[in-house]
């Protein structure tokens, strides 16, 4: 296989296969229940820290679909760029994501018909190594190796276009979405508490007028919130926390959010 190599193992989560295996458990295991399950979600949005930083925020979802998941059979997963200039969508010329707990394939099918269409483009030299989408595999992996992966890393794209792809997913009930995305960056603790309490009742809200200082993930949580919104959908915040809850100082922290859209 043509493999998309880790670039943040060792570093934002542990390179050995055993001990990153026990981490994801015991997150995805200390994660609370839902006390009034709801219907299967269509969509997540997870933060993408470190997983000491962010991982128990992202369990906190990710676990929603311990018994749901199975019901998809692809995973539309999408984030913004870190690490080069970008002004579209871009999906990977790969065919599987490598991590130390396995590889996830990728649907290729459907992301060359996605480029056919004009809707993203190839460029693998955005995906190489930007850890948004990376952080999350070893949830995925662990949760179920099976699921195919749709990775698009999201430039400066205008919502509606966003929308429409991510619209694509939720309309297909195979297909789960899920984006990443950080909240508020170097604040103090209790100025970061009220941006991101402000931020959390606009995606509530479902206003797709989110900005970057808001969440570093804005323009594909924009688009979601326009598609959850042109459905019906809701959205409500099932864990939110930041660094100086989870681990690190208190004095500029890193705000982390995870939500359910059905």
């Amino acid at each position: 296989m043509n493999l998309r190599q880790a670039a943040v193992s060792g570093t934002f989560y542990p390179a050995d296969k055993a001990e990153l295996g026990t981490l994801v458990q015991r997150l995805l295991d200390k994660a609370a229940d839902e006390e009034n399950p709801s219907k299967v979600p269509r969509a997540l949005i997870v933060p993408h820290a470190g997983l000491i930083y962010s991982g128990a925020v992202a369990a906190s979802a990710f676990r929603r679909l311990r018994d749901t998941g199975q019901a998809f059979r692809r995973l539309l997963l999408l984030g913004p760029n870190h690490r080069v200039p970008l002004r579209a969508m871009a999906v990977p010329t790969v065919s599987g994501f490598e991590c130390p707990l396995g590889v996830m394939t990728l649907d290729t099918a459907i992301l060359r018909d996605w480029v056919d269409n004009g809707w993203v483009e190839y460029n693998d030299e955005a995906h190489r190594l930007e850890h948004c989408l990376e952080v999350q595999l070893p949830f995925l992996l662990r949760l179920n190796p099976d699921w195919q992966l749709l990775p698009v890393i999201v430039g400066q794209v205008v919502p509606e276009a966003i929308a429409g792809l991510v619209g694509v997913g939720l309309d297909d009930p195979d297909t789960l979405v899920i984006v990443s995305s950080d909240l508020s960056h170097y604040h103090s603790y209790g100025v970061a508490q009220r941006l991101d309490q402000a931020t959390t009742g606009h995606i509530e809200q479902l206003d797709p007028g989110l900005h970057s200082d808001q969440a570093c993930g804005c323009v594909a949580v924009n688009g979601l919130l326009r598609a959850a919104a042109l459905r019906g959908l809701g959205a409500r915040c099932i864990d939110l926390r930041n660094s100086g809850d989870t681990a690190g100082s208190r004095d500029s922290v890193v705000g982390y959010g995870a939500y359910v859209i059905a």
